[in-house]
C-alpha cells in the first residue's frame, strides 16, 4: 500500500514521509501567497483557490487568513461558499462542502486525527478520514467538525459546537457535543432573528 492510499484510505500512516512532505510544503508556499493578498485582489484570489482547491466552483469567497494543511489540495467546494476569517481545513485528506454553505469566523473542519494509544503517537503516527458538509448549511463561528463526519443539507451548526457525530438534513444543531435542537420549520420561514420578521418579499417561495 503507498503512503497516499494509506493517506486517504483510513490507515495508520507517517505524515513525515518525505515525498509527502515536499508536496505539502509547495501547497503551503501556495497559502502563503493567497494569505498575502491585498482585498482589492479579488480575481487574484479566485485564480488562486482554482489552482490550490481540488475542486471550486463559481462564486466562492474565503477571507484571508485561510489555514489547510494542504492548502487546499483535498478540499472539494461547490459554488458560492463563504467563508469567514480562519477557516481551517486540515485537508490531509478529502472535505466536501456543497453549494451555498457559510462558515463564520473561527471554524476548523478536520479530517486527520492521531490514535489514543501513546506508544503508536510516539511513532508520530497518525490517521484520516473524509468529512463531508452538505448543501446550505450555515457552520457558526468557532465550531469545530472532527474526522469522519456526514452533515445533511440546510442545516444550522451552532456557534462554538463540537460535532462528533453525524448530523441529518434540515436541523438546528448546537453544543459540545453537538446535538439536534429543533428541526428547521415555518417559524423559521417567519421571522429571521428573535423577533425580526421577514418581509414577504423576502421569503422563500
Amino acid at each position: 500500500m503507498t503512503i497516499y492510499e494509506k493517506m486517504h484510505g483510513g490507515a495508520l500512516y507517517d505524515p513525515q514521509d518525505e515525498a509527502l512532505m515536499k508536496e505539502q510544503l509547495a501547497c503551503l508556499d501556495r497559502l502563503y501567497d493567497f494569505n498575502r493578498t491585498r482585498p482589492t485582489e479579488l480575481a487574484k484570489r479566485e485564480a488562486m483557490l482554482k489552482e490550490m482547491f481540488a475542486e471550486i466552483g463559481e462564486g466562492c469567497y474565503i477571507e484571508p487568513p485561510f489555514h489547510a494543511n494542504f492548502g487546499g489540495r483535498h478540499v472539494h467546494f461547490g459554488k458560492k461558499i463563504y467563508a469567514n476569517f480562519n477557516l481551517t481545513l486540515v485537508d490531509d485528506t478529502h472535505i466536501y462542502v456543497g453549494d451555498f454553505t457559510m462558515f463564520g469566523p473561527n471554524v476548523v473542519v478536520a479530517s486527520a486525527g492521531h490514535p489514543i494509544d501513546p506508544a503508536l503517537r510516539e511513532q508520530g503516527l497518525q490517521y484520516n478520514a473524509p468529512v463531508h458538509i452538505g448543501k446550505n448549511c450555515w457552520i457558526g463561528a468557532g465550531a469545530i467538525i472532527v474526522p469522519g463526519i456526514t452533515i445533511g443539507d440546510n442545516v444550522v451548526v451552532g456557534a462554538g459546537s463540537v460535532v462528533v457525530k453525524d448530523l441529518p438534513s434540515g436541523v438546528v444543531a448546537v453544543g459540545n457535543p453537538c446535538r439536534v435542537l429543533r428541526e428547521i420549520n415555518e417559524h423559521d420561514r417567519e421571522f429571521y432573528f428573535k423577533d425580526k420578521r421577514v418581509s414577504n418579499d423576502k421569503k422563500t417561495p
